[in-house]
């Protein structure tokens, strides 16, 4: 396959202080306390295997955040709606080190190759820059921050070493921002569209939602996995997670979209 190898650097020096200032709870995880020897060794490298891939995730997440904040300010959202959303791909960034030094303590990253100029799916050209915001919101906010939430909290409370559950806490609460996010642009943004922008809307919320579901039947394809001391890897199990991630999808995407007047499910796609 074409493409670059998945790779993480920090800069250094002062710019990293600058950093860690900004946010030093990374630093006071309890890095450095995970005892891999009870763990299997096919298991071990899933785990790493699922870190590095949360890494690369929340990379494209970042991504993401920064092509909505740029259409957040063409199409002149408010202000303080602006400004909440500065800060989201700095949370993400500290996402893809958390998840990458998770990686790190199991052994190491494993190989992603991947193509950076189709790390995500950006409006069409030519999308008037409203319509074009809103689009990114409802993707990439209103559908997959809003699911993500109540599926990370649960694999928060799953984990009980307290490494892999530091960092899903700290994820946790960056992440509950920007669930909320979305549908507080939805309410200033619906009322300056069309009935057609709500369709188009509806439309795009669907594409996302099939991919997820798509990434939803290759989970339940996995076998389940072993019970490890510590439970160090910060797994849900797959029942478990399929279950949640059916009463969230309801819940937290298609009720609050169906209320602000865009029905996915109505839609083909």
């Amino acid at each position: 396959m074409e493409g670059e190898l998945f790779e993480l650097e920090l800069y250094g020096g002062g710019i990293e202080r600058r950093y860690r200032k900004m946010r030093p709870e990374v630093e006071a995880m309890p890095w450095g306390t995970i005892d891999t020897s009870g763990i299997p060794e096919a298991e071990l490298i899933a785990g790493r295997r699922a870190w590095t891939g949360a890494a690369f995730q929340e990379h494209r997440t970042g991504i993401a955040c920064a092509a909505t904040l740029r259409a957040l300010i063409e199409c002149r959202a408010p202000v303080d709606l602006i400004g909440l959303a500065s800060r989201f791909p700095l949370d993400e960034m500290v996402h893809v080190e958390l998840c990458a030094r998770m990686a790190m303590e199991l052994g190491g990253g494993t190989e992603i190759i991947h193509d950076p100029d189709v790390m995500v799916l950006d409006a069409k050209e030519g999308t008037p820059p409203l319509l074009r915001a809103a689009e990114l919101v409802v993707r990439f906010f209103c559908v997959g921050e809003a699911l993500s939430i109540p599926l990370l909290r649960g694999t928060w409370h799953a984990a009980r070493h307290p490494l892999p559950r530091a960092v899903l806490g700290r994820i946790v609460r960056d992440e509950a921002a920007h669930g909320t996010f979305g549908f507080a642009f939805l309410d200033w943004a619906v009322p300056r569209l069309s009935e057609a922008d709500l369709a188009h809307l509806a439309r795009h919320a669907r594409l996302a939602i099939d991919a997820i579901s798509a990434q939803w039947e290759d989970i339940r394809k996995r076998p389940p996995r072993g019970e490890n001391a510590g439970d160090a890897l910060a797994w849900m199990e797959s029942g478990a997670y399929l279950a949640l991630a059916r009463k969230s999808m309801d819940e937290k995407v298609l009720a609050p979209l169906r209320e602000r007047g865009i029905d996915p499910m109505a839609v083909t796609t």
